[in-house]
């Protein structure tokens, strides 16, 4: 893999990623492995197998309870089990896509660094891994959040004598039978655990705002407006919020029905953390013996530092999908893009951008009559 030249990589294999592979094979790019001389691509993934983050959620998590998954762009979702653990389901789904349209996923390889190659606006970018160095002349980046969880910092944290885990190292409710669990945060992962961990103990929820609850039907048209929110602080360059920050909880069955044991009775943030508990707003105490921290994830991004993105005001400033004045850079899965259908369509713009710009540079090779045909079984 060493010094390996192509025209887009891409970084990383989830939905996003894959919807990215799906419009580069569309518009006649063909995988750096197949001796092709004309555009090439390459997908890297530091995954050891299909799936993306999917490969990592709880066994728990069925696909019942996922707040729905988008087809990946040129073939239909398979039927689906709604008693089948999510994690296994959309693993397979992807691992059959990956194969059934050839797209040729490069892993496991992680990105340490991307930069620029020189001062050239227009020249190439390097990209550093752990299997040696790529160059390429334009990137879409779809790394998603998985890998990068957000702990709060609270005084006297590192003093509890309980365990503390992130919903990214959430395993089973089980685990915690006969302990008191305190779950921490407002969002949908918060509520989901916080029900299925009170079947089997008990629990106190807190958060640092209170939670809001939609009791109306959440509509195409309001989702459109929620994401048309999270798009405008991007193309400020401001750090992108969640979704589900602009659209509120939504009520499911599962949820009204631990509404109804009481479970979803929410508590102000505690002021501090002691060693058998943790200290309330009022001054009062709460003993525990678990904080789950079910407090989001933030982009991984950490490789595309030596680019310096980030504006002034802690995010990166977004044009659609490509970063605001380096037209090389397509960030996918970040902000607005961040749910499923978002994914598939940032993977659409980001392609059809680049394409565009590449073309711009110079006239792209007139592909003979093989390889203007791409196969999409």
């Amino acid at each position: 893999m060493t010094s390996q030249r192509v025209d887009v990589l891409v970084i990383g294999a989830g939905q996003a990623g894959l919807s990215a592979a799906y419009h580069l094979r569309r518009r006649g790019f063909e995988a750096a492995s197949s001796g092709f001389d004309g555009r090439r691509y390459a997908v890297l993934d530091s995954e050891a197998g299909p799936g993306g983050a999917w490969r990592h959620r709880w066994r728990s998590l069925r696909m019942s309870t996922v707040n729905g998954i988008s087809d990946l762009p040129g073939v239909a979702q398979p039927e689906v089990d709604p008693c089948e653990a999510s994690s296994e389901f959309l693993t397979r789904y992807f691992g059959d896509y990956e194969r059934d349209l050839g797209l040729h996923i490069i892993r496991p390889v992680r990105v340490t660094a991307v930069q620029r190659h020189d001062t050239d606006p227009r020249g190439r970018l390097l990209v550093e891994t752990d299997h040696g160095s790529w160059s390429t002349r334009g990137l879409i980046n779809a790394t998603g959040t998985w890998t990068k969880p957000f702990w709060p910092i609270y005084p006297g944290q590192a003093g509890f004598r309980g365990r503390q885990l992130h919903v990214a190292d959430y395993t089973s409710a089980e685990e915690f039978r006969g302990q008191h669990v305190i779950v921490v945060g407002g969002g949908i992962s918060a509520v989901q655990l916080l029900d299925e961990i009170s079947q089997v103990t008990s629990t106190s929820w807190f958060t640092r705002r209170e939670p809001v609850w939609r009791e109306d039907e959440f509509t195409p048209q309001a989702g459109h407006d929620a994401v048309a929110l999270v798009e405008e602080r991007v193309r400020q360059g401001l750090p992108p919020q969640s979704v589900v920050s602009v659209t509120g909880l939504i009520w499911t069955p599962a949820l009204r029905a631990a509404a109804q044991r009481g479970v979803l009775h929410r508590r102000p943030m505690f002021a501090g953390i002691e060693p058998d508990g943790v200290r309330l707003a009022d001054g009062g105490f709460l003993a525990a013996d678990v904080i789950l921290w079910a407090t989001g994830f933030r982009a991984a991004l950490d490789h595309l530092a030596p680019l310096h993105l980030r504006s002034p005001g802690g995010g990166i400033e977004m044009d659609g999908t490509q970063v605001a004045g380096e037209p090389r850079v397509h960030l996918v899965g970040y902000g607005p893009s961040s749910s499923t259908i978002g994914a598939n369509r940032a993977g659409r713009a980001a392609v059809a951008t680049l394409a565009r710009w590449l073309g711009s540079m110079e006239p792209p090779p007139a592909p003979t009559d093989d390889q203007s045909r791409v196969s999409l079984r």
